[in-house]
Formats: C-alpha cells, structure tokens, sequence
C-alpha cells in the first residue's frame, strides 16, 4: 500500500549540499524530509572527492562560486570548531614549474584579492624549496586558508543537526517522478506531488521541494510533469580519477600546478592522516563511469613529476574517480558556475532547483544553504 504525506519542506539529495539545506531550513523552523536514493548518506559525490576546504582564489570575480565558496569557507572552519569535526588548516602551494607560468600566479593573486581572499603571497624557487625540499618550481602561491576536512564528519553533523530540529532523512527513497500540481483541492494548498520508490513507496504532497540531487538533479527535474523543460540546463560530465601514493607524502602542503581547462590539475592532496594522493584528472565523458583505468597513470607521473621529480617509478595504484556535473563543456572552455534556481527561475512558487554543484562545493555547502533559505523565506505565498 502507498503511503501518502503532506509536509511542508522536502529536499532530494542527501549529499553534503543537500543535508546542509535541509539543515538550514530545519534551523529556521520549517518542517523537513530529505529524500535519498541510496543506503547512505553522501555516497555519491560527497564521498569521491578530495576533501579540500579551498580559499575561493579561482573563481571569476561576482560569480556564485567565488561568493559562496569564500563565505563557506569561514562558516565551515567555524562549524568544525564548534562541533570537534576533524579538520586541518595546512595551506596549499600552487606551483609555476616553469617560467611562462609565474605570470599566471600574479593573475591568480589578483583573482583572490578581488574576491576577499587577502591572505595569499608569492614565493620565489628559493623559498618554495625552503618551504618543501621535494617540491621544485620557479614560483608558487601560498595560500594559507587552504584546508581539509572529514566530509563524513561534516555530513554526520549535518544529519544530526537535522535529526536534532525536528527532520528526518528518508533513505533507499528515490524520486521516480513527480507532478507540478495548482491548488488540488483538499490538500491544503499543497503545490508539488513527489512520487518515491523503494522497498515502501510513497506519495509526498509538499509545499515547497528543494531539487539539491547532485548527479541526479537533472533526471528529477525531468521527471517532474508541468516543469518548463527549458528551464533545466544542459548537463556535461567531467570526470576525474584519483590515484593514491605508497609511502610518505612529499609536502605537508596542498601542491596544486597551474590548472587546466575543467578541472584544477593533477594536485596533491593528503588526508587527515597525512597519506598522499594524486588528481583528480579531466576525462569527459557522456555516461557515469567510476572504473579507474591504471593506464591513465602514465599521464599522472608525468604531470607529477614537473613539480615533484622524484616521484618513484609504481609509486601509484588507482584509487577512485568523481564525477563533475558541469554546466560548460570542454567547448565552452569546462568552467561553469553554480546555478541555484528560485521559484522565479524554475517557473513554480514551491520549487527549488540546484545544478552544477561541482568543486567547491563542499566548501560553499553551508553558503548555498543560505541562499536556499533565503530564497524559501520568499516563497511563502505557495499554490
């Protein structure tokens, strides 16, 4: 038999985005059901990545990504140290291995600056291999806010907060469609009708549903009948491997090179433990794949090895890949910003939609949670 619900708030997608929304709006006093496809939290994109807390230097200047990301940095930090989740403020180093490059440091200072990150500073060769002995390059650009963090940390907090204010996450609860519904009556006004899946599926009337479904916003926006089909953008996929490193890490710093179009080149990253691991890689694709191909190697050591030459010979074994929902394609140059649809935008008063939430949105989470309050707060006249 089919459960039937009538709520006020629904989120789909409880990856660390989506719980920080729901979160947010269960903060505010709004009565919350997050809806997740899979057994776990946070399985999908929030688990295959690197978990950097970054600065917010990259970012054009005025776009979402720069805003969000430099405001969730500062409310992340703060929310780990009031809430003991694991983190570290090791900083980052982003390498110019050759001359023509250094230029493009200088530019990278300005972008920071421009987008309230002030505390980045160039170093000569000299001082770089001062700073990490291993690491060689003719220039680099410290940021020192650069971090990391234990996601599954943050996602457990999130959840808890949730738990703690009234909401509950649904999960194995995938939204297989969904209708765009004008005052049905006896409902109480109910705008959105939800259809869910699973082992006990269910019928879900909700006032106001946030469409925060990472990989899968797409596939639910275009489940949901009434929805303006053009209102939903067009999605690419950049994916990129991860691979990690046998022995001691070279750096205790993030060391990022230059990047590269749709993604911030092969970087290395370490975990709270201070085990080393290479990428991600750019490879776009049409359909999701997470296989890691150990050929794709040859291409890491070689990339590797302009900012650490002493990289050993089989020092890599393959990891895991990720999976960037982008906006621009390689055509358009792979960047993107995020896009967090009002109900303006996606043309009904109850509805909420995110797209692109790729890199750095970890960091930007408690940020885009925000803004979706923000933007639910206006939404109080619903069908």
């Amino acid at each position: 038999m089919t459960e039937i619900f009538d709520l006020d708030c629904v989120v789909i997608g409880a990856g660390v985005v989506g719980l920080a929304i729901a979160r947010e709006l269960a903060l505010a006093g709004r009565e919350v059901m997050v809806l997740e496809a899979e057994p776990l939290i946070g399985s999908i994109t929030s688990s295959r990545n690197s978990e950097v807390i970054h600065a917010g230097l990259y970012y054009a200047t005025g776009s979402l990504k720069a805003k969000l990301c430099v405001a969730g940095k500062q409310n992340l930090y703060d929310y780990c140290r009031d809430r003991h989740i694991a983190h570290h403020a090791c900083g980052k180093l982003v390498v110019a291995s050759s001359q023509d490059e250094v230029a493009y440091l200088e530019k990278l200072q300005s972008q920071a600056r421009a987008n309230g990150v002030d505390d980045c500073r160039l170093i000569d060769g000299d001082e770089l291999q001062a700073m990490e002995p291993q690491i060689r390059g003719h220039a680099a650009l410290l940021s020192p806010s650069t971090g990391i963090i234990d996601s599954h940390g943050l996602m457990a907090a999130f959840e808890a907060d949730v738990a703690a204010h009234g909401g509950m996450i649904v999960l194995n609860a995938p939204v297989t469609g969904g209708a765009i519904v004008e005052n049905p009556v006896g409902r109480g006004g109910y705008g959105i009708t939800l259809s869910v899946g699973g082992a006990e599926p269910a019928t879900v009337n909700a006032r106001l549903v946030v469409n925060a479904a990472g990989l899968g916003a797409w596939s639910v926006s275009r489940s949901i009948t009434g929805l303006d089909a053009a209102a939903i953008p067009r999605c690419h996929y950049a994916k990129g491997c991860y691979f990690s490193l046998s022995g001691r890490a070279p750096a205790s710093h993030l060391i990022y090179p230059v990047p590269e179009k749709g993604g911030l080149g092969v970087h290395l990253t370490l975990d709270l433990a201070g085990q080393g691991r290479f990428g991600p890689d750019v490879e776009w694709v049409e359909a999701i794949d997470y296989d890691v191909d150990p050929r794709r190697a040859d291409k890491f050591y070689a990339a590797i090895r302009r900012y650490w030459p002493d990289l050993p010979d089989d020092a890599l074994q393959p990891a895991y890949s990720g999976m960037r929902p982008k906006l621009a394609g390689p055509e358009e140059g792979g960047g993107g910003d995020f896009l967090i649809q009002g109900p303006a935008d996606t043309g009904h008063p109850g509805l909420i939609a995110l797209y692109g939430i790729e890199s750095p949105g970890l960091t930007a989470s408690m940020a885009i949670a925000a803004r979706v309050r923000d933007l639910a707060s206006g939404a109080a006249g619903l069908v």
